[in-house]
């Protein structure tokens, strides 16, 4: 496997996620891809942000910076970027995409020829009870690539 596709949201489960997919790659040597899907603007308005490696919110970035898709845009790449800097890898691409979650990833996946795609089992935390995992079931669904599913959900002890 030369090129393993790692899709990350903004949950603070997106560390595990990146970090798990990125030792997987590293293992097989090789390259990683990181990608974030812009889809809904209203998840980012009411999602809590929690301090995810090294990025805590918008660095400063208003309310008005987020209304656009511009705004969004950016700070989206800025979390790509700083999560590059957590993994301590330059070689590391990423990629920010809009439209729907799944179609954007399986599109990407096939544009990069990707031999794996690697992400979270629940996103969107405030979804989970409504439609708990519906991305990365659609994109089993509808992928011949093989995905690598990493559980994200807390387990009550």
């Amino acid at each position: 496997m030369k090129k393993v596709l790692i899709a990350l949201d903004y949950d603070p489960t997106a560390q595990k996620v990146a970090e798990v997919g990125f030792s997987l790659a590293k293992a097989m040597g090789a390259e990683v891809t990181l990608l974030h899907v812009i889809s809904d603007p209203v998840y980012y308005s009411s999602t809590e942000y929690s301090p995810i490696m090294g990025f805590t919110g918008y660095m400063g970035m208003g309310p008005l910076a987020l209304d656009s898709v511009d705004g969004l845009k950016r700070a989206s790449q800025h979390f790509l970027d700083k999560s590059k800097q957590h993994l301590g890898d330059k070689t590391i691409q990423t990629q920010v995409k809009e439209g729907d979650f799944a179609e954007s990833i399986l599109k990407t996946a096939k544009d990069l020829q990707a031999d794996i795609i690697v992400m979270g089992s629940h996103s969107r935390k405030w979804l989970e009870k409504i439609v708990m995992g519906s991305v990365t079931e659609n994109v089993l669904n509808h992928t011949s690539i093989p995905l690598f599913i990493i559980p994200t959900k807390k387990h009550k002890n």
